[in-house]
């Protein structure tokens, strides 16, 4: 019988449709300062998950990457080096803060930034290195941490997918001057559209709440150029509530990859996601390799599967580098990141969230396994 296996399923509960409701009935949908009530317990929440003192809630995983690079004043003249294999967004928030992004290699075993890629790539003008959590397993951050403090650089973590990931028992947001988290309906845990910074340092909080509110400062007027990049009382609602069960949820979804890899592990031509020793993977994205595979191959493979019931996806199959606009602005020819353009041709993504069964993630290893000989 064919199943309609979903790539992603936003874990909604009860409680988060009553506290909607509950703010609805109140009325008080947002608040000028983007920090009501709801906003508040979200952001206390979020930061005592983490680890660290402050937390900020904003619109959008964009939002908080391009606040938190204001915030540690890249701008014009600068250069920041980020992954090309990432979402947009990390290319994005870069130039939106009148910055160059600069585009560095990964490693092709754990698809996070390599390091000596990153040094590379170092200048004069290099301002921070932002690491991506690729998938939600988390960059050596130990070795950027050394680095940045090195050279004198901002360290801001891009953990998107990372939330409840850990490296050497720290978990994901700190080990940055700042870290940038996504609530978008595709993360472990969704607001709809949404973001969070987490800081340690008071001021550098303070400039995210700022910025979030047009530069607001302490009274009112513009101390800074700013954005609107609140977030609303029915997201930081349904927020809260689901970091209430982050712990099941990342749980869950650990279990299932266990079991995905564990069916998946005959195919030779695959190659699969792993944990290094330190490590604890979020699970945030699961992402397998045809080994050897050329871009069409993989791409019908995919089709098949989506034919099949298996919603597979491909994250992310245009590296950010050969993007059109970013290859007109930049001039950056192909084949110059050789590692990144390797496996945006190669990986693809299976369903593994936390509501599947064991007998949905047996249907998704039988379909792969039927199309791959």
């Amino acid at each position: 019988m064919r199943k309609n296996v979903t790539m992603f399923r936003p874990p909604i509960g009860r409680e988060e449709m009553e506290a909607v409701m509950g703010v609805l009935r109140d009325k008080t949908l947002t608040d000028e300062n983007g920090s009501g009530p709801y906003v508040k317990r979200f952001e206390e929440a979020f930061a005592k998950y983490v680890g660290v003192k402050y937390a900020v809630a904003l619109s959008s995983g964009t939002a908080a990457l391009h606040a938190a690079l204001l915030a540690v004043d890249v701008g014009p003249g600068d250069e920041v080096i980020v992954p090309s294999f990432a979402p947009t967004p990390v290319a994005e928030a870069v130039v939106l803060a009148g910055a160059k992004p600069v585009f560095a290699d990964i490693n092709p075993e754990t698809y996070t930034l390599d390091v000596a890629s990153v040094e590379e790539k170092l200048t004069d003008k290099t301002r921070a290195l932002v690491p991506v959590h690729t998938y939600g397993l988390m960059a050596d951050m130990e070795a950027f941490r050394s680095l940045a403090k090195e050279r004198g650089l901002a360290l801001v973590e891009a953990a998107f997918h990372a939330h409840g990931a850990e490296f050497k028992g720290q978990k994901a947001g700190t080990y940055g001057d700042l870290a940038c988290f996504s609530f978008n309906a595709m993360q472990p845990i969704t607001t709809g559209e949404g973001g969070m910074v987490v800081a340690s340092r008071r001021d550098l909080a303070e400039t995210i709440q700022s910025i979030r509110v047009h530069g607001a400062g302490k009274y009112g007027s513009s101390e800074r150029l700013g954005h609107n990049y609140k977030m609303t009382e029915i997201a930081a609602a349904l927020g809260y509530y689901q970091l209430q069960r982050l712990p099941k949820i990342l749980e869950s979804r650990r279990r299932n990859a266990q079991i995905l890899t564990s069916l998946l592990e005959g195919i030779g031509r695959l190659q699969l996601p792993f944990e290094p020793p330190g490590y604890r993977h979020s699970w945030g994205i699961y992402t397998v390799r045809l080994k050897g595979g050329k871009v069409g191959e993989r791409n019908k493979l995919v089709f098949k599967l989506r034919a099949s019931g298996v919603q597979a996806r491909v994250f992310y199959e245009t590296p950010i580098h050969m993007a059109p606009y970013y290859r007109r602005k930049y001039g950056i020819r192909p084949r110059s990141l050789p590692r990144t353009e390797a496996a945006a041709r190669q990986v693809f993504s299976l369903p593994c969230h936390q509501d599947l069964s064991e007998e949905d993630l047996k249907y998704v290893a039988a379909k792969l396994k039927k199309l791959i000989r």
